[in-house]
């Protein structure tokens, strides 16, 4: 079975774990709200994705005439 001969240094560790820090996720401006929104994702304010209404919103369901 394979064992360490020596501890490794605090700074040999902090050198590998260097890249596992978790770094926000990129925001860009919805162009049809001007709502702050994640990359490829569904405006929440206005339902928008690529230019097409993907999830309708309250303000954007007709509500049918009796």
């Amino acid at each position: 079975m394979a064992v360490p001969k020596r501890k490794h240094s605090n700074s040999r560790t902090g050198k590998r774990r260097a890249h596992d820090s978790l770094s926000s996720r990129p925001l860009t401006v919805c162009p049809k709200c001007s709502a702050t929104v994640p990359t490829h994702v569904v405006c929440p304010e206005c339902g928008y994705y690529m230019g097409r209404v993907v999830t309708p919103m309250d303000d954007q369901i007709e509500e049918p005439t009796a």
